[in-house]
Parts: structure tokens; C-alpha cells; sequence
């Protein structure tokens, strides 16, 4: 779909008001009940961490240096910018979407690694595969898989691995100079309004798709309105984002509503009326088996002998 402004208002505003939350959680919330501002930070965390989703797809300028100029500081500790961007555009090859070992946003294992796997790791995943434990456990699981996939990447002289690391690192050395030199929020207490973002952006990645034959009905819709689809901002119509990518997050609902019978049948009618149906669902109770249910015998050199690595997401 042809974009019409050189400059995207709504997101590039959206972007300010959130560095004007996260300030203030760090500054005079912080200083008035730690807490809140410990809330608020994980909200501007979280916030940020999906309009850099709207960066890598090229919002909102046309430039990608200045796109990326504007999210450079590291907010989110845990996942560099720029593996967080090459990671997901693999991710949207969407004939191998759910694939254990080509999609790097897939939470499913190979039936033959599962089987491999100890009993205290496979409880972790079986964990992890439940709403809530994705939102406990996910974003170490995550951050540990990154980390280590990376560290072994950088050194077989990965170029670009190692290239998002250090950018990464000057990132996260701007948000230490801020935290010991203006805020008023600890260092521990900023830690965990990292883990508590992380674990937001869980909620959206907690489904988004599915083990399915075909390619097409594998993404879902989630037609929720609320506060948790502007902090995800409408990636909840997820089908849509996939087939549309270069689409702002403030025309997706325009975008679906326009065309809802044609996008429910592409996907196969893989549909939830809102999270607050999800979280009924699901908190305690798996959507689907940690090995991909779909999966067939891959060749002995096909992949690791261990657990594939995730990308955190979102």
C-alpha cells in the first residue's frame, strides 16, 4: 500500500509522548512512589519496543538512518535494535512461519530435540507455554537464547552480530549515564521495569500464530480495542500487519475493518474477540504442545542438537 505523508505524525508523536512517560517514571515518579514509576517505566519500555517494531518496517520517516536515530537508545536493556530487526524480517517469510528452526519467532521445538530434552527443561517450556508462564519465564528464556546464539554467532565472525552488540552497548551506556546522573530511580528497580515491559509484549506474541498446513492460516486477528492493542499498537491484527507490513500501526484498524470477511477467510477464521477472552483461555492452561505438532523428521545435519533459538519479540 502506497504511503502518502514523508513524515508519519501520529508515530513520530506517539515516540515523544513515550520518552516523556519514560522520563518521568525515572525522575519525579520515581522520587513520589517507586512502584508507579516502576509501572510506568515497564509501560514506556514496552511502548518503545513497538514503535521500534514500526521503525524496522520504516516508519516514521523514509529514511531508514533517521528512523533508527530515533530509537538508538537502548530502553529495552535486553535485545539490541538491530537483532531485533534483522531477526524479524526473517520472521516475515511467512511460508515458514512456525518453522523450529527457520522462524526466528517460533516457540515450538523439533519433536526429536523435545524428546532429547531433560525433564526440568522440558517442565520450563511446558511452563512457558501457558499465559502466564510466558509472562514469568518468557523474557529470560528469550534473553537467554538470544544471548547465547549470538555470543556463538559474534564468534564464528558474524560481522553484523557483532556490530548490533556494540551499538547496543552504546545504547545501554546512555540510558546508565541517565539512570546514575539525573534519575531518581535505582538501577535494580529500573531492571525490573525491563523485565515487567518484556513481560507486557509477551501478551502480544503469545499467539500470534499457529501450527497450520497452510502458511496463510497461521496468523491470527484479535479484534481488541483497548489499551493493550495502542501498546502493541494494532499488531493484534496481526494477518494484516503480515500481508500489509509497510502499513502505519494507525491504519491497521481501517485497513481490516475494510476487508474483515477477506482476512478472517485467509486465515482460516483463527480469530479471538480480545485479550480478556485470551487471558480466560489460557493463563494457566497451554494453546497448543511445545513440540510443533505439524512437524516432520528432519535430516540428522538439518539442525542443532539442542533447542533452537528464539528471538524475544517482539
Amino acid at each position: 500500500m502506497r504511503r502518502d505523508f514523508a513524515v508519519e505524525w501520529p508515530t513520530l508523536l506517539l515516540l515523544v509522548a513515550t520518552y516523556l512517560l519514560w522520563i518521568l517514571a525515572t525522575t519525579f515518579a520515581a522520587s513520589l512512589w517507586l512502584p508507579l514509576a516502576v509501572g510506568l517505566a515497564a509501560v514506556a519500555i514496552a511502548q518503545f519496543s513497538s514503535l521500534q517494531h514500526e521503525v524496522l518496517h520504516g516508519h516514521p520517516f523514509r529514511s531508514r538512518a533517521l528512523n533508527e536515530a530515533l530509537v538508538f537508545p537502548a530502553l529495552n536493556l535486553a535485545v539490541p535494535y538491530g537483532r531485533f530487526r534483522d531477526l524479524h524480517l526473517a520472521h516475515h517469510h511467512d511460508p515458514a512461519l512456525t518453522d523450529p528452526y527457520d522462524d526466528p519467532e517460533s516457540n515450538y521445538q523439533d519433536p526429536a530435540v523435545w524428546a532429547r530434552m531433560s525433564r526440568p527443561l522440558r517442565a520450563l517450556y511446558q511452563i512457558n507455554n501457558t499465559l502466564l508462564g510466558r509472562m514469568l519465564v518468557g523474557p529470560a528464556i528469550g534473553t537467554w537464547h538470544l544471548a547465547v546464539s549470538d555470543l556463538a554467532a559474534a564468534r564464528a565472525g558474524d560481522r553484523g552480530v557483532a556490530r548490533a552488540w556494540a551499538l547496543h552497548a552504546a545504547g545501554v551506556a546512555l540510558i546508565g549515564l541517565w539512570l546514575l546522573g539525573v534519575a531518581s530511580m535505582p538501577v535494580w528497580a529500573y531492571l525490573l521495569a525491563n523485565y515487567l515491559g518484556y513481560s507486557l509484549l509477551k501478551i502480544r506474541t503469545f499467539l500470534e500464530h499457529r501450527a497450520h498446513e497452510a502458511a496463510r492460516a497461521r496468523t491470527v486477528i484479535i479484534e481488541d480495542r483497548g489499551p493493550l492493542a495502542l501498546l502493541f499498537l494494532n499488531n493484534n491484527l496481526h494477518v494484516v500487519h503480515h500481508m500489509h507490513p509497510t502499513v502505519p500501526w494507525y491504519r491497521l484498524p481501517a485497513t481490516y475493518r475494510a476487508n474483515r470477511d477477506h482476512y478472517l477467510r485467509r486465515n482460516e477464521g483463527y480469530l479471538y474477540r480480545s485479550y480478556a477472552e485470551i487471558f480466560a483461555r489460557y493463563l494457566l492452561r497451554a494453546k497448543d504442545p511445545v513440540p510443533h505438532p505439524l512437524w516432520p523428521p528432519k535430516p540428522a545435519t538439518a539442525g542443532p542438537d539442542s533447542a533452537p533459538a528464539r528471538v524475544p519479540a517482539e
